[in-house]
């Protein structure tokens, strides 16, 4: 694997979980380099809690309580079936496509590689209602349900 390939590296891939290696690295990265040094909370999902010493929230990366965090606001959401059973993140459905981001962030796992995110984007078109391409012959558009889960309620706590 050339790393000039990959945006996304597995870092558990390439050194091994629960090694000592994974480990040192996890307390250098989520602990001192980036974490701590700038106020960055690393967040882990569905990975257990062996990274949660360095200052991982190792409690998922979509919960809701980072969702009312980042809105300042309480919702309430449906209980639905997580995609993993040791995901707890609020959303489980995708609404992008993967190797479409021009942005090419080397940690995204949304990229793949770089030659696919460079032939999407040539498949781009602004009058299409898609990322990539167009309505083909027999495919149809169907509009998701929108509901808001914002909590008016006032609260003292």
């Amino acid at each position: 694997m050339v790393c000039e390939e990959f945006f996304n590296v597995d870092f558990v891939d390439l050194i091994g979980y629960g090694s000592f290696e994974f480990l040192a690295f996890a307390e250098r990265f989520c602990g001192i380099l980036i974490g701590k040094r700038y106020g960055i909370t690393i967040k882990a999902c569905a990975e257990g809690n062996d990274l949660a010493p360095y200052g991982v929230d190792c409690n998922g990366c979509m919960t809701q309580e980072t969702f009312e965090a980042a809105i300042g606001c309480s919702l309430d959401i449906p209980k639905k079936k997580s995609q993993r059973a040791e995901c707890s993140c609020v959303l489980g459905t995708d609404i992008g496509a993967y190797d479409t981001c021009a942005h090419l962030c080397r940690y995204c796992y949304a990229n793949s590689n770089r030659e696919n995110v460079r032939r999407n984007m040539s498949l781009h078109d602004s009058s299409s209602p898609f990322l990539v391409g167009t309505l083909l012959e027999g495919e149809e558009i169907h509009q998701a349900e929108q509901i808001s889960w914002i909590n008016n309620q006032l609260s003292f706590f």
